[in-house]
């Protein structure tokens, strides 16, 4: 396919390779966790939280970059799964700070497992370095695309 005068190859594009990536390593992870009565979207809001219990909302819509309904339906299911709870702010009574239930606390290590496992699997074929230096790669990509 020519695209602005050059011939677009699939295999040869950043963004599609990122693309197609993200969606292995999000349907291995669902897969990994499901067990666990998680899914990516949970995961990814319990590792903030895990990090750093007692954000609201706000923090982490835009620590995880994500749509603010997006993030009010997973902690609602989050809620509804017992995983988090919902506490006043002393700071701001507009906003309320999501604090980890025991459940989600004792789940870390298993998840944080599960994924290890997946990130594991991806990168069996590469070496230390190889690993170092494609992470930094990656990390170096979505700072460009935050600029």
């Amino acid at each position: 396919m020519l695209l602005f005068g050059m011939e677009f190859k699939k295999d040869e594009s950043a963004g599609y390779l990122a693309n197609h990536m993200a969606r292995l390593f999000a349907t291995a992870l669902h897969d990994r966790i499901r067990p666990l009565g998680l899914a990516p979207a949970q995961f990814m809001t319990l590792l903030e939280l895990w990090d750093e219990d007692g954000l609201t909302q706000k923090d982490l819509v835009r620590r995880l970059d994500v749509e603010q309904a997006t993030m009010a339906n997973t902690l609602k299911r989050m809620e509804r799964d017992r995983l988090i709870t919902r506490h006043e702010n002393p700071d701001d009574r507009r906003a309320q700070l999501i604090r980890l239930t025991r459940k989600a606390k004792d789940l870390r290590d298993d998840a944080t497992a599960a994924a290890m496992a997946v990130n594991e699997t991806a990168l069996a074929g590469f070496s230390a370095e190889e690993r170092k230096a494609f992470v930094a790669m990656m990390a170096r990509a979505i700072g460009a695309l935050n600029d």
